[in-house]
């Protein structure tokens, strides 16, 4: 199951999204809005919740540019949230990062873009190896 969350702004890329994914045969929890006003800090806590619980493998988070939903979840102990912009960007944080959240502007990406980079990321696994060393390391910045 896949989490995804947006604020005000990413509404229509996140139903753009869902239905993709759908039609895909991927399983979403929808975690709002749809469509008032809300502050992007508090979607984005409970989508990685989400994630960081086991209820969902990954999540996607949704705003104007990403980035403030970027910022926001990586306050999160255990998250490794990506501001994905492109394919290449997208593989690689999941099979290098192991990236759990990704994160997508909707004022900056067209739907159809988002669409593919978001099939990327939930289908892209992670390589581990020596991946897995500096996954452990950015784990022991988490902790200081």
């Amino acid at each position: 199951m896949i989490a995804i969350g947006c604020d005000h702004a990413g509404v229509e890329m996140k139903k753009a999204l869902m239905q993709a994914l759908s039609e895909k045969g991927f399983e979403l929890k929808d975690l709002g809005t749809d469509g008032e006003p809300c502050d992007y800090p508090v979607i984005a806590e409970s989508v990685c919740n989400e994630v960081l619980s086991g209820a969902c493998d990954k999540g996607i988070l949704i705003c104007g540019t990403g980035i403030g939903m970027s910022m926001a979840a990586n306050k999160i102990k255990g998250i490794r949230a990506a501001l994905c912009t492109d394919s290449f960007s997208t593989r690689f944080t999941r099979l290098h990062n192991d990236a759990n959240v990704m994160c997508l502007g909707a004022r900056t990406l067209g739907c159809g873009l988002a669409a593919e980079l978001a099939e990327i990321f939930v289908t892209t696994g992670f390589e581990g190896g020596r991946h897995q060393r500096r996954i452990d390391l950015i784990a022991d910045l988490e902790n200081k």
